[in-house]
């Protein structure tokens, strides 16, 4: 919930949520700052998933991104869950050789 309060501090327009029958049964928080997009916490309804909803959601993401000049998106996929690479590897994203690090500044 704090990152949901975060980013609607900061660029609220680039989270979406994908909603069916008045309920939100998606979201995606999309960030650029001028050199890599990112997409972060895309989540679809467990019941709803491989109906579109998170593809539908990444390519608003998409052209949102695109429309802001950004050149490439980045994201990072826990590398146990094997599903959402799947599910990103289907829509052309690919393994980059890299190492993700990450210091925390918010002890959450």
């Amino acid at each position: 919930m704090k990152d949901i309060s975060r980013k609607l501090r900061a660029n609220s327009d680039w989270f979406l949520v994908a909603v069916v029958r008045n309920k939100i049964v998606g979201s995606i928080m999309i960030g650029y700052e001028g050199h890599r997009g990112w997409i972060n916490y895309l989540a679809v309804d467990p019941s709803l998933r491989r109906q579109g909803v998170g593809r539908r959601l990444m390519e608003q993401a998409e052209e949102l991104l695109r429309k802001a000049g950004c050149p490439k998106i980045n994201l990072q996929v826990r590398s146990a869950n094997k599903e959402a690479a799947d599910f990103y590897a289907s829509l052309g994203y690919r393994r980059d050789d890299v190492i993700s690090l990450g210091k925390r500044l918010d002890p959450d």
